[in-house]
């Protein structure tokens, strides 16, 4: 089934949402990857402030190249999520539910999505010129010493992926 998810998003949009659905994600989307989420990890543990409230938001797993001269980024593709893994589970129970990224996950993080009603999306390898025409703008938000790894805030219309853990926990594998 086609859905549509505005991010942010409201907590009732999840529940409708399938494995095996297409979405189609439209608003802000954060993009962070092993070394944000480190940090990000390590901000909860000490219980420092974040720099964006994972309430509502979604995070993307991706590497993103230069931006030609006025397009908002280069290639966007997703990148492997499994090495968000160890992370995961303790930013998911700290509010963020919505993950996009390629790749399966682990079974600390498929319980995690259940239990506290997220979702996992994925998004299309090798698609890093299509999901590059769907970001209108990208805004470094922290870690700016990270260089292409820092945290980025996106603004994206029509950026297709497909949900592959559901906030029941179950899984889609084609």
């Amino acid at each position: 089934m086609l859905r549509y998810l505005h991010l942010p998003y409201d907590d009732n949009a999840l529940s409708e949402i399938r494995a095996g659905d297409d979405v189609v994600l439209s608003g802000t989307l954060y993009v962070g990857r092993d070394q944000v989420h480190k940090r990000l990890y390590d901000s909860i543990i000490s219980g420092s402030e974040l720099p964006f409230s994972f309430s509502g938001n979604a995070i993307y797993y991706m590497g993103p190249s230069p931006a030609k001269p006025g397009d908002a980024i280069g290639a966007a593709g997703p990148t492997t999520s499994a090495r968000m893994d160890p992370f995961s589970p303790y930013l998911i129970k700290a509010g963020l539910k919505v993950m996009v990224g390629k790749g399966p996950r682990s079974q600390s993080v498929i319980d995690a999505v259940k239990e506290y009603g997220g979702l996992y999306l994925q998004a299309f390898g090798g698609c890093g010129a299509l999901y590059s025409s769907c970001i209108e703008k990208s805004i470094p938000v922290a870690y700016p010493e990270l260089g292409p790894e820092a945290l980025i805030k996106l603004t994206i219309s029509d950026f297709p992926v497909i949900a592959v853990i559901d906030s029941l926990g179950n899984v889609y594998s084609d």
